[in-house]
């Protein structure tokens, strides 16, 4: 199994000579590492060793999928640490943002937090991150550094938050249905997806089976994952940014949403999906009523556990605009994971924690367990396979890759996802819709620049088929 890995651009392999750091015995992940402040202790340890206190660590996150096993390493963690020091875990299931936002501004903020692609950039330019490089030893820059990625995880040349794993995104489908429709293979183009929609809707209307579905409650939901594996497979960012001009150009997006705006007016969607979220779509796949739909590494999880299933299913790489293969699927929510709050009082003693929970035993059974999929180097070598149905059509493979970060601004008026998702079902001019998006958000980060929130370099070479340049 761990040739497919091999075959994972960007320079994911370069850290391959890491050896013997990390992996213990004890859960103290801080000696193995060989660190600053592994063979003795932090000020903060030391003083509460003296009083007797134990140094008390807030750590917030918003993930619900790991709760269990990261309840169980904190619980080592506060056992086996020898400094005193005790970490408390706090899982929120929803409003994670607000939460902290709310908790920085009354004094309030965890010491640990649960970073994501999508909230760090907002957290460091608010000031709620302490920048980590004076702790990175060069053993964790050999293990992490080929990962550092402007924007994602270091700013202005500061490194707030360090890799673990990331999504990948794949077309899911019911291989029963497909059969029973006489359909050979999955998809390689859109029109190919449209004429499965059809004929798998034709063969099984009658008991409720339609050819697709996407959580539509939620356009920007719906779209995030699905168009984007698409685009970036036919060789274009995801998200509707053009890294080459360093603009927006949704022409590339309208292409896609003719080929789902098809499939509604052909009546191959679920009926209900214009409202449906992801979790009800879940449980109508899982009961055999639809053939496919676009989604994240997660799934395998969901369906071994959320809602467990007995039809024949698979995940495959997405369809792409004509068939052909001219760029790679993008790993989503990679670079980060934990940080700490620039308001921690307890700064070492939280990276004690962290270097612990950066471990190799811990970094390679996460990815064994299924919870992500893993994208540091020399974990990558060691992990083996996660022992999840259907998890094998997720892994990373030659057609993987970390694209660069794009400029996250918010437009006057509609989003590109509401948009596109109105004229889906209504209609009107595809070119016209995609100029006015490339308009206000091009507006947008015209102003997002001047202010300084945002810094976009174009980059005429950029190669879609080797996104990181490697």
């Amino acid at each position: 199994m761990q040739k497919k890995w091999l075959g994972l651009s960007l320079s994911l392999m370069l850290a391959a000579g890491i050896a013997g750091c990390g992996g213990n015995n004890n859960g103290n992940g801080a000696t193995a590492e060989g660190t600053p402040g592994a063979a003795t202790a932090s000020p903060a340890a030391s003083a509460a060793a003296e009083t007797g206190e134990p140094v008390q660590l807030k750590y917030w996150t918003d993930d619900r999928h790991d709760q269990e096993y990261i309840k169980e390493l904190v619980n080592k963690f506060n056992e086996t640490n020898g400094e005193n020091i005790q970490v408390e875990l706090t899982v929120m299931s929803e409003n994670y943002a607000q939460s902290v936002d709310i908790a920085f501004t009354s004094n309030q903020a965890p010491d640990i937090l649960r970073l994501k692609s999508g909230n760090t950039p907002e957290f460091v330019k608010k000031g709620y991150l302490a920048p980590i490089d004076s702790y990175l030893t060069d053993e964790f820059k050999t293990k992490f550094g080929s990962l550092l990625i402007d924007g994602v995880n270091r700013f202005d040349g500061k490194v707030y938050s360090l890799a673990n794993t990331g999504l990948t995104l794949r077309l899911i489908y019911n291989k029963d249905l497909f059969d029973k429709a006489g359909i050979a293979n999955p998809p390689a183009s859109l029109q190919e997806m449209v004429d499965d929609a059809k004929k798998i809707t034709e063969a099984g209307k009658s008991e409720g089976v339609y050819g697709f579905a996407l959580n539509f409650k939620s356009p920007k939901s719906a779209f995030d994952r699905s168009i984007r594996e698409i685009l970036s497979l036919s060789g274009y960012q995801g998200l509707g940014f053009d890294l080459k001009t360093g603009q927006f150009d949704f022409a590339p997006y309208s292409q896609v949403i003719e080929y789902f705006k098809q499939m509604y007016e052909d009546g191959s969607f679920l009926p209900g999906a214009e409202t449906l979220d992801i979790d009800p779509l879940r449980a109508q796949f899982a009961a055999g009523k639809i053939g496919m739909y676009l989604s994240f590494s997660t799934e395998p999880g969901v369906y071994q556990d959320q809602f467990p299933t007995e039809i024949n299913w698979a995940g495959t790489l997405a369809p792409t605009l004509d068939g052909q293969i001219k760029g790679t699927s993008e790993i989503v929510s990679a670079g980060t994971w934990l940080g700490i709050s620039a308001k921690s009082a307890h700064q070492e003693a939280a990276w004690k924690f962290m270097q612990y929970m950066y471990g190799d035993d811990i970094l390679k059974t996460y990815h064994e367990k299924g919870f992500g999929i893993a994208v540091v180097p020399g974990i990558v070598e060691q992990a083996k396979n996660p022992e999840i149905g259907g998890m094998e059509g997720f892994l990373v493979g030659e057609h993987d890759s970390l694209w660069p970060a794009v400029p996250n601004v918010t437009p006057e008026g509609a989003t590109y996802a509401d948009a596109f998702f109105k004229y889906m079902l209504s209609g009107g001019d595809a070119k016209a819709i995609a100029a006015d998006l490339n308009t206000r958000y091009n507006d947008a980060l015209s102003k997002a620049v001047e202010k300084g929130e945002v810094a976009v370099t174009p980059d005429p070479a950029f190669d879609p088929m080797k996104p990181q340049g490697e």
